[in-house]
């Protein structure tokens, strides 16, 4: 309307205007112009739409009945929906990167766990190898140590049988042999007497004769003090006198005793003691070759160092005995000999140590004391030695063998006595009084001069050899 009246009032005046048309086609031109400035400022406000976005038809599948769709308008997406799909791009290509990455990592992991067992295998297998030439080693090793073994055994059997051979070779006398002399010149000579002969009743006369006999044999006082009287006792005739008096001999000697060298240690250690003279160095190499015999590692010790030429007589036995030596210098104290013996038996780890000393007189209280000092060395070297105290005693001393007997064990405590020369003397009796009086066995009787003639003293050969045949 307002464009109509302007149109109106630029036309022509047709006719003339009269003053209130005026007014009104001005009023109108004032709000014409206020509606199109109005209507400026409102478009000005107004966001301008993005042009739309053409959208693809829909599917329509035709039907016989359905009406005819009108087309849909494809509006465009909004700047929100745009930024959502932004997003969503932006998050499927990271996580296709995460995935390539993570399947890139574990790719690395497997190749560097096949890499690991690899390596594992590798080292396995050298280790089994090492472990295959490690056993082969150990054996060879083995069996070379079971042929030395062998071979070693096979020499000290042969050794073993040499010395056997040796001492049968050499097979000395009997300990009747030994005795023949104290049966026919010692007192058995003269107790024969009252045995033999016509049966005939025990009377004083007998009886004295006896007394007699006994007396002054060598079997000591007190021994025959009780004979006599056992014989008065118990004997009705001389027949009867003879199995009485052999009855009880029999039992005085019967005394524990053992010839086996060993028990004690290893190594068993005897300290070998006497006067000089008696026989103790023959007597050790005796006992050495005997043990070496029978397969044992013997070493001698030679503490007998104030006797000229004792250790190089020891020396000579210890070669022929196959035995070892230990010795000092001349004239230096035989307790350090001896402790070092024993000392080099436990290391060596001998089976048997035979330890000589000095010889002693049994009379010097000195000289007594200094054995004591040797006792106690030795048991300083090895505790609980020596095993054994042997006592060599020269038979023909005669009853003065039974007091040597009785100072060496109030020293040194005797345990076994071995008695020499038997086979040169008339007094072997003396065996009778040391068993009675000492209670101490004879483990040991010397009948000869050869190695075999150290024979282990037996009671009842011994008996049989006094009394029978």
């Amino acid at each position: 309307m307002t464009l109509l009246l302007l149109a109106d009032l630029a036309a022509p005046p047709t006719e003339a205007l009269d003053s209130s048309t005026l007014i009104v086609g001005g009023a109108c031109f004032a709000v014409a112009l206020f509606m199109l400035y109005a209507l400026r400022r409102v478009m000005r406000r107004r966001p301008t739409a993005p042009e739309p976005r053409p959208l693809p038809p829909p599917a329509v599948q035709p039907t016989l009945d359905a009406a005819p769709q009108p087309p849909k308008v494809a509006l465009a997406p909004s700047a929100e929906e745009e930024a959502k799909r932004t997003q969503a791009e932006d998050a499927r290509r990271k996580a296709a990167e995460l995935k390539a990455q993570e399947a890139s990592r574990e790719s690395v992991e497997a190749a560097r766990k096949e890499a690991y067992r690899a390596e594992k295998a590798l080292e396995a297998e050298e280790k089994e190898r090492k472990r295959r030439e490690r056993e082969e080693a150990e054996r060879l090793v083995r069996e070379e140590a079971a042929r030395r073994q062998e071979e070693a055994a096979r020499a000290e059997a042969e050794a073993k049988a040499a010395a056997q051979k040796k001492v049968a070779a050499e097979a000395g006398q009997t300990l009747a042999a030994g005795l023949a002399k104290t049966k026919r010149e010692g007192f058995m000579a003269r107790l024969s007497g009252l045995f033999g002969g016509a049966p005939r009743a025990l009377d004083e006369s007998v009886l004295a004769e006896l007394e007699e006999v006994l007396f002054t044999a060598d079997i000591g006082v007190r021994t025959a003090s009780r004979l006599v009287e056992l014989a008065r006792e118990k004997a009705k005739s001389n027949e009867q006198l003879k199995a009485v008096i052999r009855e009880e001999v029999r039992r005085i000697v019967d005394l524990p005793v053992k010839h086996t060298l060993a028990g004690g240690g290893p190594p068993h250690v005897i300290m070998v003691v006497g006067v000089n003279g008696a026989g103790k160095t023959t007597t050790i190499g005796k006992l050495a070759a005997r043990a070496h015999g029978e397969g044992r590692r013997v070493l001698l010790g030679a503490g007998d160092t104030f006797r000229a030429a004792a250790a190089e007589q020891l020396d000579v036995w210890a070669v022929r005995a196959g035995a070892e030596l230990v010795k000092g210098k001349e004239e230096s104290d035989p307790a350090s000999v001896v402790f070092d013996a024993v000392k080099q038996g436990v290391e060596k780890k001998v089976d048997l140590v035979l330890a000589d000393t000095a010889g002693r007189l049994h009379t010097s209280a000195n000289l007594m004391e200094e054995l004591k000092k040797v006792r106690r060395v030795i048991d300083k070297a090895l505790p609980g030695a020596p095993h054994e105290v042997l006592l060599v005693l020269d038979a023909t001393m005669g009853q003065n063998a039974i007091a040597q007997a009785r100072q060496f064990q109030d020293a040194v405590g005797v345990t076994s006595i071995a008695l020499t020369k038997l086979d040169g003397t008339a007094k072997g009796g003396v065996i009778i009084g040391i068993c009675d009086e000492l209670k101490v066995p004879v483990a040991w009787a010397g009948v000869g001069e050869k190695v075999a003639d150290l024979r282990p003293f037996d009671s009842r050969e011994f008996v049989e050899a006094l009394f029978d045949g």
